[in-house]
């Protein structure tokens, strides 16, 4: 299903309050995003009692019980998990990742809250979640009438939301700061391939990692840890982002003269982190006109032409990766800006 209007993490619980005690409702997501942390925290915020089924490990059978023979007439008992006494949370997380027999099992269930005799006690809610077919992730088809079924939401990443979760619930410094940095590494599209991808999920994991080791880990190892949880270009800017950490070397220190670009080979990937860093910096910074530039951001245009020079002196391809245009030709810096570079920057290093 594609998503025509997204929600937060921050929306969620609002929304579920009010939809999900009255109507099923299925949440849809990217892999690792936190759809199964916000349902268990929701179910939570009600003193509900989660109860998770996964909708791949599930047969028919499961969900509809064994037939028992009382009074000389037969009836399905439905499993423990699910005919309780009290009211719950009913979580069926992968839910369209399921055979289609398994999903036709759920209907009556989702539709009318019972299976076979067994009532959902009043009170109880039903949630389910799963992954898009766009998301390289196990999806199959989901019929009409198990779609018509439930209230649809679509859940997507959102770095303020994350950052506010993050800070209260011990995400490692290292961790936060890069995303601060870098809000668009949060979250990543699954690729095509067999390999890790940003989500965050991966940057908590890693955060787990780094609490063990300790802010003392060996860079060697620090690249294995972030290369096993994130996109390789992620990781590979998060270990250069340690490194200036650990050096008190950062992109605020080259715009103010205290400091100049990497030089040496070896710290070829602190040198693209510190270009990624300007290009965002620049891409803040700059007003789309020039008349709306203050005094400062004038200065700063200027300071950023000749760090533009310097840095094109130690590698051209870092120079162009600050002012180089999106995926589609389209330049993302300001015309007048890179008019300006266009002039400048030739007489810039003839001087040098």
């Amino acid at each position: 299903m594609e998503a025509t209007v997204t929600v937060t993490p921050d929306q969620l619980p609002e929304l579920l309050l009010h939809v999900a005690v009255v109507r099923p409702v299925f949440l849809w997501g990217a892999p690792g995003i936190g759809k199964s942390s916000l349902v268990r925290a929701f179910a939570e915020s009600l003193g509900l009692e989660c109860v998770t089924l996964l909708g791949t490990q599930l047969a028919p059978e499961d969900l509809i019980g064994v037939p028992q023979i009382i009074d000389d007439r037969s009836r399905f008992a439905p499993p423990e998990m699910i005919a309780r006494p009290e009211p719950y949370c009913l979580f069926l997380d992968e839910l369209n990742a399921a055979p289609a027999e398994v999903q036709k099992s759920f209907y009556s269930l989702i539709l009318d809250r019972r299976i076979g005799a067994y009532e959902l006690p009043a009170g109880s809610v039903v949630i389910g979640a799963g992954n898009r077919a766009t998301d390289n992730a196990l999806a199959r088809p989901m019929a009409s009438a198990l779609v018509n079924r439930m209230v649809h939401m679509h859940l997507r990443a959102d770095v303020d939301d994350w950052l506010k979760w993050a800070a209260h619930n011990g995400i490692h410094p290292w961790v936060v700061d890069y995303i601060v940095q870098r809000p668009d590494h949060l979250w990543s599209a699954p690729p095509k391939t067999e390999q890790p991808f940003s989500t965050p999920r991966g940057w908590h994991m890693l955060s787990d990692a780094l609490h063990s080791y300790g802010d003392g880990v060996a860079d060697e190892m620090l690249w294995v840890l972030s290369s096993g949880a994130l996109t390789p270009a992620h990781a590979s800017g998060f270990r250069a982002y340690v490194k200036t950490v650990r050096h008190a070397f950062d992109l605020e220190a080259v715009i103010k003269g205290d400091a100049g670009w990497p030089r040496d080979p070896g710290d070829r990937d602190l040198l693209y982190f510190l270009s990624e860093a300007f290009r965002a910096r620049l891409l803040k910074e700059l007003p789309a006109s020039k008349e709306h530039a203050s005094g400062g951001v004038k200065r700063f245009a200027m300071r950023a032409k000749t760090m533009l020079a310097e840095l094109a002196e130690i590698s051209v391809e870092c120079a162009q990766l600050v002012i180089s245009a999106d995926d589609d030709g389209v330049p993302l810096l300001p015309s007048w800006f890179l008019v300006e570079v266009s002039r400048d920057l030739p007489r810039l290093a003839a001087r040098r």
